[in-house]
């Protein structure tokens, strides 16, 4: 088949985006060898010009063929949305960050680096060929490997890189050899065509289970989720907190997008009209992403109750609410899928939020201990406020926008008679509560040093945090917009 030109640019137009500001930022970089402000605007711009093309090409999504290594339909593009929106809030993090000023020459890498991230995602989000899902898969990690030790000041920041290493590389092993027996078997890399071997062809069960679960590694591994979750509070306390968040909510996005497509293509036969997702049978999808599910929360939230590093504390609740995501999944309904949408949304304000206050406060006290949040609501009342608007919202507590992304998941689940599966997630929430309070106690009721002085944040802090806050506290009160965005791009099937 000859390629239709015009198609495949339609198809690849963000990553082209990418692909060209990722080459000015180089060069940018070269050009200014002290002066690193044109670097980080052009980087900038970038993922901006990025976010207008993605907006644009949502109407018409979903028109192209599906005979190619990629599709553009409105779910990746949603992903691909919030990926944009996630770099473009790391990028006015590091512009405040003392780590990231302290490796100032350094900098044109660091946002090439973010770029070669945002490249891998973003065809990580829209491929629909197992050898280029592990090609972006690559790409996106060794980007983030470096990363992670990019500071290089501590030891921990390359302990944080090279255990990132040695178990992405595991991961990734276990997914090319469960890639390689699914191609022994189809005879394809393409999802489409593999969907259509495996609802024709008689298949051994055993070795299906087996190959998925092989790729259920690799994939598990970008999401955390449990028991791919070993290297996320290391990495998490070692790597820069700007990289730490981009962790937390870019690279899971992607992750959970390619893990909706893997089985939504690969593995469904139908749509009900009522949404219900009927599988072609080969392989028992929701039963293994429950047990996924509830254990990713349960070990999440447990694991945090004792942390006192406030990096490994955020570190478990994102394993905990890569739990809370995988549950919508699991119904497999778009009922379900809404809510993860509408769950990631507002998880990514939620987390970068309360990251950003949390680099805030190591800038002045230089440390990530819980201890030094001791007093920081009367020091800090701004940073204080807001990062306790996140907490709430973390919890999934009204009036913030993460009740309203709780609350879709439960509807979700309760719609799929799954009650016994809800309570437990509920009790989960009971449990994320402690030590989401614990860190409230620490700002507001803990003895502190009162001669320490009332510090001012500056403006530019100011904006930052509310361009998080507000749009918290908007969706918690009036959610429809981003419940109606949702539901609109839910096409993805190709019936």
């Amino acid at each position: 088949m000859i390629p239709n030109l015009s198609e495949l640019f339609s198809l690849t137009a963000p990553e082209i985006v990418i692909s060209v500001f990722l080459i000015l930022v180089v060069f940018v970089d070269l050009i200014f060898h002290e002066n690193k402000m044109p670097v980080m605007f052009t980087a900038a711009i970038g993922l901006i010009v990025a976010g207008v093309v993605i907006i644009k090409a949502m109407p018409d999504a979903g028109t192209v063929s599906n005979s190619y290594m990629v599709v553009s339909d409105k779910l990746g593009l949603y992903f691909k949305f919030i990926i944009v929106l996630t770099s473009l809030f790391i990028i006015l993090f590091s512009y405040d960050s003392n780590e990231i000023k302290e490796s100032h020459l350094r900098q044109g890498e660091y946002y090439a680096l973010i770029y070669g991230m945002v490249l891998g995602m973003f065809f990580l989000t829209s491929a629909v060929d197992l050898m280029l899902i592990y090609i972006a898969l690559e790409l996106l990690s060794l980007s983030s490997y470096v990363l992670a030790g990019f500071t290089d000041k501590e030891t921990r920041n390359s302990e944080a890189s090279v255990k990132y290493l040695i178990y992405g590389a595991i991961s990734s092993a276990f997914m090319l050899f469960g890639i390689s027996l699914l191609y022994g078997f189809t005879g394809s890399t393409n999802l489409y065509v593999i969907n259509e071997v495996l609802s024709s062809t008689p298949v051994n069960l055993y070795f299906l289970g087996f190959t998925v679960i092989l790729i259920i590694a690799g994939i598990g591994y970008k999401i955390s989720s449990v028991p791919f979750h070993f290297w996320t509070p290391d990495v998490y306390e070692g790597s820069p907190i700007t990289i730490t968040a981009y962790l937390s909510v870019a690279s899971k996005a992607a992750g959970f997008a390619l893990l909706i497509r893997f089985v939504s293509v690969a593995f469904i036969d139908h749509i009900k009209d009522n949404g219900e997702w009927i599988l072609n049978g080969t392989f028992d999808w929701q039963t293994v992403l429950i047990i996924l599910s509830l254990l990713t929360m349960t070990v999440g939230n447990l694991s945090a109750l004792w942390q006192k590093n406030i990096k490994r504390l955020l570190a478990y609740s994102s394993v905990a609410h890569a739990g809370y995501i995988l549950l919508g999944i699991a119904v497999l309904t778009n009922v379900g899928l809404v809510s993860v949408m509408i769950y990631f949304a507002v998880y990514m304000l939620m987390n970068l939020g309360a990251f950003y206050v949390v680099m805030l406060i190591s800038n002045k006290t230089g440390s990530e201990h819980i201890s030094q949040f001791d007093g920081i609501g009367y020091t800090m009342p701004y940073a204080g406020v807001a990062l306790t608007i996140f907490l709430v919202s973390l919890t999934g507590l009204p009036p913030t926008a993460g009740f309203i992304g709780k609350l879709y998941l439960f509807i979700a689940l309760l719609d799929s008679q799954m009650i016994l599966v809800a309570l437990i997630a509920l009790l989960n929430t009971v449990v994320s509560l402690y030590y989401y309070v614990r860190l409230l106690k620490h700002m507001y009721i803990k003895d502190y040093d009162q001669s320490e002085e009332y510090e001012p944040q500056s403006g530019y802090s100011k904006i930052v945090l509310s361009m998080l806050v507000v749009p918290v506290l908007f969706f918690g009160i009036y959610w429809g917009p981003l419940v109606d965005f949702a539901k609109y791009c839910v096409d993805f099937i190709v019936k």
